[in-house]
């Protein structure tokens, strides 16, 4: 067997070089800082809708790591629906959506929670409804029973790029790291939400579903490090962004003696892309927000909400009749009355040609 960072005494000891994460740990803290107090200068709409877009990209950006591609429009309306949000034109989610969604929302709205065994095996059990992985039936909402192997490669040409810990360790292996997740001990929120990371991703404790798990126990430690349930920042799309850099550095450092210093490396510079890439949306936020405080008392129905949501997050492509009928799932006819309507309201203005080959953009406003 290879030599793990597990076949170590003492594996969860971890050490790391202070000097070479400190500078870079300081730039980290001081960048949340400024997030977060920008983001509080906003208003409780800007807020919202920064926590909604946050928590909906973290939803689905985790499952995208995995190869998983969930409905954006599903899991938005899911969060919102939970939170209390209302983004009108709601979409109905699958069972499976709801799942991802209620493991994400426990995790980041009950931060101050302790972490349980049966907390956990929750979120594996929401995460797999139907005790299956694709076509494979798993032990869903309980520790594996059996050897663990990540492998790539065709059939009979598999190369095993790494083996986790053994069926019979892994409840002393978890009850020591759910004994340290719990900890009081003085340790800074985001350097623990690195650490949980590492070291629950070397344990592997289910049959599936290991990466998502982490990466949510990470946004635990993230929400209790930054003392509040609003998220402003997104670490899985960063590491979707990543992706290669993250299983390459995950790899280096599982044949670690101890030393983790080039993943605490990867994680922290990982997470100050993440926020400046905050910083760059919060713009669009700010918009968004300006638009519904300029609209508040305007008369607009749910498919019209819906739609101007759209709009306002980047709407891909020309907008039509033909469109706006197809995504709110009604009449041609109806689209256009609900687009002329705007078009009165002076919210649309029509691009070209009148008619249902018109294209539609929003008036500016700012």
């Amino acid at each position: 067997m290879a030599n793990y960072i597990y076949n170590h005494e003492n594996w969860t000891k971890f050490t790391w070089q202070e000097s070479e994460i400190s500078k870079l740990f300081g730039e980290v803290r001081n960048t949340q800082g400024k997030i977060s107090g920008q983001m509080n200068a906003m208003g409780f709409s800007a807020k919202e809708e920064a926590t909604l877009s946050t928590l909906t990209l973290d939803v689905v950006k985790s499952s995208e790591i995995e190869g998983e591609l969930l409905n954006y429009d599903q899991v938005r309306s899911s969060i919102a629906r939970r939170l209390g949000i209302n983004t009108g034109g709601m979409v109905t989610s699958t069972r499976h959506i709801e799942g991802v969604v209620e493991m994400m929302l426990d995790a980041t709205q009950n931060f101050t929670k302790p972490l349980t065994e049966a907390r956990l095996c929750g979120w594996h059990a929401a995460l797999f409804p139907t005790g299956h992985s694709g076509p494979f039936k798993i032990e869903a909402g309980q520790y594996r029973s059996g050897d663990m192997q990540i492998v790539s490669g065709a059939l009979g040409k598999e190369k095993v790029h790494y083996e986790a810990v053994k069926p019979e360790f892994v409840r002393l292996e978890m009850d020591k790291f759910l004994a340290w997740f719990n900890s009081e001990e003085k340790m800074d929120g985001v350097l623990k939400a690195a650490i949980a990371h590492f070291w629950f991703i070397i344990i592997h404790p289910f049959d599936d579903g290991n990466g998502r798990i982490a990466r949510a126990l990470t946004d635990l430690l993230l929400a209790r490090a930054d003392g509040s349930k609003e998220r402003f920042y997104s670490m899985s799309s960063q590491i979707l962004a990543e992706r290669k850099h993250y299983y390459k550095v995950l790899q280096n450092v599982q044949y670690s003696t101890g030393d983790i210093t080039e993943w605490l490396d990867w994680f922290l510079q990982c997470l100050k892309r993440a926020m400046q890439e905050t910083e760059l949306t919060m713009q669009n936020i700010l918009r968004k927000s300006e638009f519904w405080k300029l609209h508040d008392r305007t008369p607009i129905n749910e498919r019209q909400r819906f739609m101007l949501n759209k709009i306002l997050d980047g709407f891909e492509g020309k907008l039509q009749s033909s469109k706006w009928a197809k995504l709110t799932k009604t009449s041609t006819d109806t689209a256009l009355r609900d687009i002329k309507d705007l078009v009165e309201k002076r919210i649309l203005k029509p691009e070209n040609q009148l008619g249902r080959n018109a294209n539609y953009d929003l008036v500016n406003f700012s």
